[in-house]
């Protein structure tokens, strides 16, 4: 499974964006997928993931962020919304299936105040 991000970029607070994450190959093996984001000096951490039981989101981005699939297309989205500085980072589409974690390369997010 190869993922690819894209719709990073630029806003000023209380902006919004749209992240794509784009799957090729074995898709069909894929149960899960999720965004994570990583900040300078932080570890990575979860924002959204979505499976068959439905989705789930960080305390951090509860109502203000919204997670979905299209699975004939393939891709899922993040929609962001209210951006606040603090999510400023570099967000990465994941995906989990047969036992197997994919990465993208990242798609960065800047939040200017």
């Amino acid at each position: 499974v190869h993922l690819v991000e894209s719709g990073g970029g630029l806003v000023q607070a209380g902006g919004s964006l749209r992240l794509s994450c784009a799957a090729t190959g074995s898709t069909f093996s894929i149960k899960a997928m999720g965004w994570y984001r990583q900040a300078p000096g932080k570890q990575r951490e979860l924002v959204a993931g979505i499976s068959g039981g439905g989705t789930h989101y960080a305390d951090s981005v509860k109502g203000r962020f919204t997670i979905s699939r299209d699975n004939a297309k393939n891709t899922m989205y993040l929609v962001m919304n209210s951006l606040k500085p603090e999510d400023t980072a570099v967000y990465y589409c994941n995906a989990f299936g047969d036992g197997l974690i994919y990465w993208g390369q990242g798609t960065q997010v800047a939040v200017s105040s």
